[in-house]
């Protein structure tokens, strides 16, 4: 039965969002999933092939799509973020990259057998990992900030770098066989690689300037830049192939640097747009291959290639560009592993692959297989390890998924306490030194800045922090907080305290609609969980048995008792809230605010059994 294409896109899109799912709900790599979903819809079952199908629209796609999620993932790259890691990242990406080249170019000419006019282009290509692939690393690892911004940086900046090293490799290559050489085409392409990144960086400017003008209603901004960013990829590309990448890269940078705060409001929807288009072309990519071309990255030529990559050149070449920069021995040694390669260096080299059989080398033939021999084994190796590799060399943040507490008062001090002794990591955060006092004198991490500005942006380290809390005596900023680090944290781990007083009223119909689900119950508000502090009310926690069932649990409690949260055996936490379903089961722990005499009673009643007993 022949697929419809209308039916074939479909098909794409869902397996590519149905593998990024399977992928979190297993804890798995994404790009592996969608790799291996790929190569079975494609080569090994032959489902679909989009490249014959789609036609000629096939490389004019992928090519929108590469430009858009480079642009997404260069909109993040505030010069800001390099304080401290501006010089490992430049000798990365310049003296780095250009080792890399070399390395990578000897290797290809004496393991794989290329010539030396294919193993230089080829060698200029591989030095990418790109977004694509870096990206969903990233979130999946929970690297330390310090390593992740340097992979992410150089992932970005070097992406275009390396399609750009091509390029100039393939056009010195021409320059210096030409039986007339003519310097003409190396010139056009020193001044369309300028052109490039100066017309990138005037559609940055331009677009920045109407934004903060006014002159793009809000509803149009998001489809104003993509419609800018295909703009400003296509025209540089139509004068030098791949120097759109270039172009897109420097509009990205100079809107992420010009502070318009209505971009950094469309940054989680790009980046919501940017999965879907990940999840789609790899999917499109790995399902148009060959099965010839498969089996051929099993030949030892190919393999031996692939594996100096990973463990000689990759390795040899970051090792010896950061000599001085700061950067430690363990730092070093992951960004010197951690390189997988993905959708620029599997489209540019097809299209190196024509251009170069057609200009008589017949080597550049297993241009294709080569790239996705690396690609393929790049990508299953660091996916799989960059999470084993990351602990051992301890830049990792992984352990119980923490809290973030926006708010200091009586209440979240006892909260953040209560959390630190289940060894749940927590912070609280607030702008005022004096409402900060008691977290002080607790003893609780508390960091200083407004949460919603700049600076806490780059300098609070939020990885560790899966659930956020918007505990102010704001109601109205309580919700401006969570509506804020909704995108980032997800709908059911943003919460805020009830802003309804006893009669169910809100100070606001907006308020209590919007921004983060409300934490405990909605007629406990922060008023009156300050109360129960100063009253003497305690945190207590349960063990949930199979002689102590959560049924005989709640009939044992009285109405001034609050269930606050659920401690898994896994050490998640389950915050209570009316507006989820939250049952505890047999092993878990249930910790509530109730009365003291409350829990003298319960202390006095098993003392009197342990009596009776005896």
């Amino acid at each position: 039965m022949e697929l419809s294409l209308l039916f074939e896109i479909m098909l794409i899109f869902f397996l590519g969002i149905g593998s990024q799912w399977v992928a979190w709900r297993y804890r798995m790599p994404a790009i592996v999933v969608m790799a291996v979903t790929g190569l079975i819809i494609g080569p090994l079952f032959g489902l679909i092939n989009p490249e014959e199908d789609f036609g000629s629209l096939y490389k004019p796609i992928i090519s929108v799509a590469v430009a858009i999620i480079l642009f997404e993932g260069s909109l993040n790259l505030s010069f800001k973020e390099l304080r401290g890691l501006g010089k490992p990242v430049f000798r990365i990406a310049t003296v780095g990259a250009f080792l890399a080249w070399i390395f990578g170019s000897l290797t290809a000419h004496y393991i794989a057998g290329l010539s030396w006019a294919v193993a230089f282009v080829i060698g200029g290509l591989f030095i990418v990992t790109g977004p694509t692939v870096i990206m969903p690393l990233l979130r999946q690892s929970k690297l330390k900030p310090r390593p992740a911004k340097i992979l992410k940086w150089e992932g970005i900046i070097v992406d275009p770098i390396g399609a750009l090293l091509a390029v100039f490799a393939f056009e010195i290559i021409a320059f210096l066989t030409a039986n007339n050489p003519d310097g003409t085409k190396l010139l056009l392409f020193f001044a369309a690689s300028i052109f490039a990144a100066v017309f990138g960086w005037l559609c940055g400017r331009g677009i920045g300037w109407i934004f903060e003008n006014g002159y793009i209603p809000e509803f149009l901004k998001s489809p104003a830049v993509f419609t800018a960013v295909i703009f400003c990829f296509t025209i540089p590309d139509e004068i030098m192939h791949e120097t759109g990448l270039l172009s897109v890269t420097a509009m990205g940078i100079t809107l992420a640097n010009m502070g318009i705060s209505s971009v950094a409001d469309m940054r989680h929807f790009k980046e919501n747009i940017s999965i879907l288009l990940i999840s789609a072309i790899f999917i499109m990519l790995t399902a148009s291959l060959q099965l010839d071309t498969i089996l051929h990255i099993f030949s030892p030529n190919i393999i031996g290639y692939v594996l100096l990559m990973m463990f000689l050149v990759r390795p040899l070449s970051i090792f010896l560009s950061t000599i001085g920069t700061g950067l430690t021995f363990n730092e070093r040694l992951l960004v010197g592993w951690i390189a997988p390669r993905g959708i620029v260096a599997l489209t540019v080299s097809s299209y190196f692959a024509s251009i170069l059989l057609g200009a008589g080398y017949d080597d550049a033939n297993i241009l294709t297989t080569l790239t996705f021999g690396l690609v393929f084994f790049t990508v299953i190796s660091h996916g799989f390890s960059i999470g084993w590799l990351a602990k051992r060399l301890n830049l990792s943040m992984e352990g119980k998924p923490g809290t973030l507490i926006v708010g200091s008062n009586l209440f979240t001090v006892e909260l953040a306490k209560s959390l630190a002794k289940a060894d749940v990591p927590i912070i609280i955060v607030d702008s005022s030194w004096e409402r900060l006092k008691a977290a002080r004198e607790a003893g609780v991490p508390f960091y200083h800045e407004e949460v919603l500005s700049e600076q806490t942006e780059y300098h609070l380290d939020t990885i560790p922090y899966e659930y956020l809390i918007a505990a102010t005596d704001s109601k109205s900023y309580n919700s401006l907080v969570c509506t804020t680090f909704m995108p980032e944290y997800g709908r059911t781990n943003v919460f805020k305290i009830s802003p309804y007083d006893k009669e169910y009223r809100s100070s606001s119909e907006i308020v209590s609609k919007v921004g983060g689900r409300i934490l405990f119950r909605k007629e406990v508000n922060l008023e009156d969980l300050v109360e129960k502090i100063n009253k003497g009310f305690v945190f207590r926690q349960t063990n949930i048995t199979e002689q102590y069932t959560y049924k005989q649990y709640r009939e044992d409690q009285d109405e001034e008792t609050v269930f606050l949260y659920i401690i898994k055996p896994s050490g998640q936490i389950k915050f209570y809230s009316e507006e989820m379903r939250t049952v505890p089961s047999t092993g878990d722990i249930i910790v509530s605010l109730m009365p003291r005499n409350k829990e003298k009673a319960k202390i006095q009643a098993r003392l009197g059994n342990g009596n009776n007993n005896e």
